[in-house]
Formats: structure tokens, C-alpha cells, sequence
């Protein structure tokens, strides 16, 4: 979930690295070709959920965690099979989407009016998984006991720190000392390696109902942190990227920002939980409880990005803060069928962009990108399982479910990918590397971080476990 809109970081560095678009949202919204955008977001949405909801299925039926299904369904549709959910960012055209090519069928469109369709419609997509990922985390943050959190907090920022500072020296000197690669280019590499991915991992956690046991805590709570490390991480090699080198009064800012956000969200819960729960039994509408607990979790996020954190951050935030309250429980009931609808969308479209067609060795250009990528992937899984053995004082701990649980890097690596290649720093086989190395790492985790947590003794009351969702 980090990254997913890099505008956010609002950093010189990534704006004059990330591709421009050849006309703004307002443009390619004209009033005429209003009602053929929302017929292609229609038609996409009916995609995703008729996708997420067969792959959840069939993936429950097969014992595995039903989002590893959404996250295969996604791949079915999207730009590696059947080329129904597609998006510009993959240098996709309307020749390529045959959602679109419907569209432009249906409203006899020109070539140029059917692509900006295609790209309104595509955003408004992109728009609503950033929504579906936010209210992920708000979730999350709401089944994430603060006081538990805050017991693991140390064991929590050891482990993030191994998490980071391991795959990245591996996958640099790695690079550099054994296939030659440029200093700079193999940081890049080296960065996409650290973060992890909590979008994919909590959900996990929480469909095995281990999202409040010891692991679950310390995962979580790890991949926060991660991915506050990770907005630096990003920082610093864009800034080599740009110039060769570092802006350190960015990065201090960003350190003191990111930690000062997480410590004042901690400390606001104290004194707002009166507040919200008086304000919340005063209103006798409908969405009473619902509407101001989102219309907060809706502010933090706004002001995180506005500090230049991820908006993610801000949601989790905001449910650790709400899951104080005396309305929690029914909180976690009423923002449900809102996760039901627009959480789907995110892990569907995660798939959708996931080229598998790098993973071809008969092309003569994966071939080289493939090596490297055999390499990336080894240091991906061994540097986060190591983090499990950095937890100490924990006996009976699960240290190998903590470590498998950080290796999902999700959408992270392909945005470090994106914007290596845009700044022209990563070559084509290192840019394919990341991206194989992305995606196996993603589709390993779920069925993996079951296995090791299979027959675990979990730290919860049978009350608090999250009902099933799919």
C-alpha cells in the first residue's frame, strides 16, 4: 500500500523523475465523454468483483487465504492473461484493454476520444483502490490493540530495521560485486528490496485470525515502520537518482516528520475518545458512529500526506486512536460492508499490473533480467526471514511466521521500479529483475505465512477474531 500514489511525497526528486501525461484529469474528462468513462468504470468494477469474488472462492476452497485469489483472479484479468482490466502506467493503449475497445465500440469513438476514456476511466480505478487501501488499514488499526501494539513496540522497530538494513546491503554489494552493476542503479535495486507490504500481510493475518496474536502484532507493527523507513529509503535514491547526490535536510524532515505524526496520533487518542463517543451519541441520523469515525480516518490521512507520509499511514493512525473507544466493536461491524466493497479493488488491481510475461525466458531480453532476478529473490526471502530471529525476550515466539509475514513487497517494488526506469537510472534486465522479484514475492507470502502459522496457538478471545469476509 505505500507508495501507491508517489504525488503524495510531493518531493522535488520524484516529480522530476515520474513520467508526465500528456493532458490533466480535467481534460480528459470533457462533458461528452462523461457517460463512456463511467460505462468503462462500470464495466471494470463488474470485472473486479466477479474476479475477486471467484478467486476468493476458489482459493477458500483450496485452503489457501482468499486474498492470494483475489491477487491470482487480478493476474487472469489483467495485462498478463486475458487483458480485461488494463492501465496506461503499463504502457498500455486502447488496442490493448478490451474493456476499452468495448467502449469505443458501444459510443463510436475516434481512436483519440476512446484513449482518453480509457485514461479517466483507468484513474478513477487507480482512485478507488487507493480508497480500498485506505479504509484496509483504517480496519486494521481498529483490530489492532494500541496497548498490545505498544508491548511489542521495540521488539516491532528491531525488526523493521533488520528488515531493511539487511536486504538492502545484500541486494547492493550483491549487485554490484557479482553482476557488475552500477553503484547507483543497484541502490536503487537494493531499496526496493526493504519495505513490506502491510496491505497484503494484515489482510492474511486477519482472514487466519492472527491479527492480534503476538506475531500479528509485531508484524504489523513492523510494517508500519517499514514503511516509514521506506518513504526515506525513497527519498535518498531518488535524490541520487536526480543529482548523485543526498538532500539530508529532506531526509531529517522526513524522519521528524514521520515520527513526530505516529507519536501525536498515540497521544491524541488519550483526549479524543470522550469527545468522539459524546459527539457519536448525539446524532440520531443514519451513519451516526460510521460517518465521523471515517470522516476521521479521512482527516489523518489527508494530513499525513499533507507532511508528506503515505495517506495509509494516517488511516492505520486513526483506527489504533478509534479502537480505544467504547464503540469499537460496533465500529468494526458497520465499516465492514464499506471494506467489502472497495478493498477488493486494490488487491484485483495489483494483479491486473503484475506483467508476468517477464518471467519469459524464450525473450531474449528477460534472460538476463531473469539471473539477476533468481538472485533479488534470494535475498528478498532471506532478508526478511532473518527478522524473526532479531525478536528476542518472546519465548515460544512463531519467529518464522514474524519473518515470512515481512516478505510481501506488493506495489512498493513496482513503484521504486517506476521510478528508476523513468529517471533512465535501471537498464531493462534490472527493471525485469525487480519486477519478477515483486511478484513471486508477493504470490509466496499468503500461502506461506498460513503454513507457518498453521496449528499456532493465537493470543485472542474467539470474539475478536474477524468474521470471515469472503
Amino acid at each position: 500500500m505505500l507508495f501507491n500514489n508517489v504525488s503524495a511525497l510531493s518531493l522535488d526528486q520524484l516529480i522530476d523523475t515520474w513520467p508526465s501525461t500528456p493532458w490533466t484529469f480535467a481534460e480528459v474528462l470533457p462533458a461528452e465523454f462523461s457517460p463512456f468513462i463511467l460505462m468503462g468504470v462500470l464495466l471494470s468494477l463488474i470485472t473486479v468483483y466477479a474476479t475477486s469474488k471467484i478467486g476468493g472462492e476458489l482459493s477458500k476452497r483450496l485452503d489457501l487465504p482468499p486474498v492470494l485469489g483475489e491477487l491470482v483472479g487480478g493476474v487472469v484479468v489483467g495485462i498478463s492473461a486475458l487483458h480485461l482490466l488494463m492501465f496506461p502506467e503499463n504502457t498500455a493503449t486502447i488496442t490493448d484493454s478490451l474493456i476499452a475497445q468495448l467502449v469505443q465500440w458501444m459510443g463510436h469513438l475516434d481512436a483519440d476520444a476512446a484513449m482518453r476514456v480509457f485514461e479517466g476511466q483507468s484513474e478513477v480505478i487507480s482512485v478507488l483502490a487507493e480508497l480500498g487501501v485506505i479504509v484496509l488499514l483504517f480496519e486494521i488499526g481498529l483490530e489492532s490493540d494500541l496497548r498490545e501494539l505498544s508491548k511489542v513496540g521495540f521488539q516491532a522497530a528491531v525488526v523493521a530495521v533488520v528488515g531493511v538494513v539487511v536486504p538492502f546491503t545484500l541486494g547492493t554489494v550483491g549487485l554490484v560485486s557479482i553482476f557488475h552493476v552500477p553503484v547507483i542503479p543497484a541502490i536503487f535495486a537494493g531499496a526496493a528490496l526493504t519495505a513490506t507490504s502491510i496491505g497484503i500481510t494484515s489482510k492474511v493475518l486477519s482472514e487466519l485470525g492472527h491479527l492480534k496474536s503476538k506475531e500479528g502484532q509485531i508484524i504489523v507493527g513492523a510494517a508500519v515502520i517499514d514503511d516509514v523507513l521506506g518513504i526515506i529509503v525513497l527519498a535518498v535514491v531518488a535524490s541520487l537518482a536526480k543529482t548523485g547526490e543526498v538532500d539530508l535536510l529532506n531526509v531529517v524532515y522526513l524522519i521528524i516528520s514521520a515520527s513526530g505524526f505516529l507519536l501525536g496520533a498515540i497521544l491524541l487518542g488519550k483526549f479524543f475518545n470522550t469527545g468522539f463517543v459524546a459527539i457519536a451519541d448525539k446524532l440520531q441520523t443514519r451513519g451516526a458512529l460510521l460517518i465521523p469515525a471515517f470522516t476521521f480516518a479521512l482527516v489523518m490521512s489527508c494530513f499525513a500526506s499533507a507532511i508528506h507520509l503515505e495517506a495509509i499511514l494516517g488511516a492505520f493512525a486513526a483506527g489504533l486512536v478509534l479502537d480505544e473507544t467504547d464503540k469499537r466493536k460496533e465500529l468494526d461491524q458497520q465499516i465492514m460492508p464499506i471494506a467489502d466493497i472497495l478493498v477488493p479493488i486494490f488487491f484485483v488491481t495489483v494483479g491486473a499490473k503484475a506483467d508476468l510475461g517477464v518471467l519469459n525466458p524464450m525473450v531474449a531480453e528477460n534472460r538476463a533480467g531473469l539471473i539477476i532476478a533468481a538472485f533479488l529473490i534470494a535475498v528478498a526471502v532471506v532478508g526478511k526471514l532473518v527478522t524473526g530471529w532479531a525478536v528476542f525476550g518472546q519465548p515460544g515466539i512463531n519467529r518464522m511466521a514474524i519473518g515470512v509475514g515481512m516478505i510481501p513487497r506488493g506495489e512498493v517494488g513496482l513503484v521504486f521500479a517506476g521510478i528508476g526506469s523513468a529517471s533512465g537510472v535501471l537498464d531493462r534486465p534490472l527493471e525485469a529483475a525487480i519486477i519478477v522479484m515483486v511478484i513471486l514475492t508477493t504470490f509466496l507470502a499468503p500461502p506461506l505465512l498460513q503454513l507457518t502459522l498453521k496449528g499456532s496457538n493465537v493470543e485472542m478471545s474467539s470474539s475478536d477474531v474477524l468474521p470471515a469476509t469472503d
